[in-house]
């Protein structure tokens, strides 16, 4: 008999953190790698929220608080969907978890039971189809083109749709695409699950302030008909430049976040009291800093996408939010190349090029790759210049 359980062999390490990890370890060994992989800022955390954090701890609000998070911390969150997306809930609507990762974990073990379906348009964040699995649920993903901008179309959600299915996943903007939802876009999705009144909504919508070319985000809790069965996720780490803090929350409906509740309070309790000090800062206070790093973004996402496109087998998409674009590499797979893969064009670039990226494969569509574009200006020029220099050698 197993020692490991049979629930953990039905899901994969995930392939982001595995691709960060071996990239240390190549710096480590002392080549001179450049990780794309990362899907966090690297700007740091705003002094502000940092004050908030140091006057935390030398006031003594280092105990445990309530299991869904402070008063404090619900009180600006109910405040930021007031102000930012017209969305009024009460206290009980609102629950606080360790990072948004935790938040979606304890989503699916709280509502999921085996053999329900949650669609998942793919290309996906890698952790959804195994958080569901390990739930018991059963994974739906629906492959979404290029030509639809790598999005969810009307058509595609209702073919999608059975008896089982429990909940829709809607990340906008997209962790690995950057692509995101229009309001109309939104909207047209909205009337086929207006008409399935089984289905709930879970929107990720952790790259909110991260959009660019005027882009207006608008969120499905937004459509009134569905914020009943909507459960919306954020929180801090990728606006605020804040992942290592671990704060995540969700606004939805009483009964899911009560549920939520009950699976928190019998694993981690609450997040860091300390943290949450800080996200009410980082909610409460200046946001002038977010444009000014969006407008940093925007200028390497231009330069990212403009130097893609101009290497020889690679095409890519311009993408309007997140810190992510997804270039294909198909016209580099076959006879000429010998690489049959994305994953073998990833590993072959990380061993001859020494830049580290993610294979499209691990998102749910073959044939891509996603580049991180959190890094320096610099940094971004030598790994282009690498990928261009490995593209165009390849025999």
């Amino acid at each position: 008999m197993s020692i490991i359980s049979d629930s953990l062999k039905r899901i994969k390490p995930s392939p982001t953190i595995a691709v960060t990890q071996k990239a240390r370890e190549l710096k480590a060994a002392g080549k001179d790698v450049i990780g794309l992989g990362a899907g966090e800022p690297d700007f740091d955390t705003p002094d502000n929220i940092k004050e908030a954090a140091i006057k935390a701890i030398k006031d003594g609000d280092t105990k445990y608080t309530a299991v869904d998070g402070t008063p404090a911390l619900k009180k600006a969150i109910l405040e930021k969907f007031e102000r930012e997306n017209n969305l009024k809930y009460s206290t009980e609507q609102i629950t606080v978890g360790t990072g948004g990762k935790q938040v979606l974990y304890n989503t699916f073990m709280a509502t999921l039971n085996k053999g329900d379906e949650v669609i998942i348009p793919a290309p996906f964040w890698v952790s959804y189809p195994d958080m569901v699995l390990l739930a018991g649920g059963k994974p739906k993903t629906v492959k979404c083109s290029e030509d639809d901008g790598f999005k969810l179309t009307p058509k595609k959600l209702k073919k999608a749709i059975t008896k089982k299915t429990k909940w829709l996943i809607l990340n906008s903007p997209s962790n690995p695409t950057g692509s995101s939802y229009t309001k109309d876009e939104i909207e047209n999705l909205s009337k086929v699950l207006i008409k399935n009144k089984k289905v709930h909504i879970l929107s990720d919508d952790i790259y909110e302030h991260i959009t660019y070319d005027n882009f207006n985000f608008f969120t499905i809790a937004q459509v009134s008909k569905l914020k009943d069965r909507t459960l919306t996720m954020n929180g801090v780490s990728k606006s605020y430049a804040m992942t290592g803090w671990r704060i995540g929350y969700a606004a939805g409906p009483k009964e899911i976040i009560k549920a939520i509740g009950k699976i928190q309070s019998q694993s981690t309790s609450n997040p860091s009291s300390v943290s949450q000090a800080a996200a009410v800062e980082a909610l409460n206070g200046t946001q002038d800093f977010i444009k000014e790093r969006s407008d940093a973004f925007k200028e390497r996402r231009d330069f990212v996408v403009n130097s893609l496109n101009n290497i020889k087998g690679i095409s890519c998409l311009k993408p309007n939010g997140a810190f992510y674009v997804f270039p294909s590499c198909k016209k580099l797979l076959g006879k000429k190349t010998k690489l049959k893969t994305d994953a073998d064009f990833v590993e072959k670039l990380l061993e001859k090029a020494n830049v580290a990226v993610v294979q499209g494969s691990a998102f749910g569509l073959d044939g891509y790759f996603r580049i991180s574009y959190a890094t320096s200006m610099n940094k971004l020029k030598t790994a282009m210049a690498r990928i261009k220099f490995f593209c165009e050698n390849l025999s």
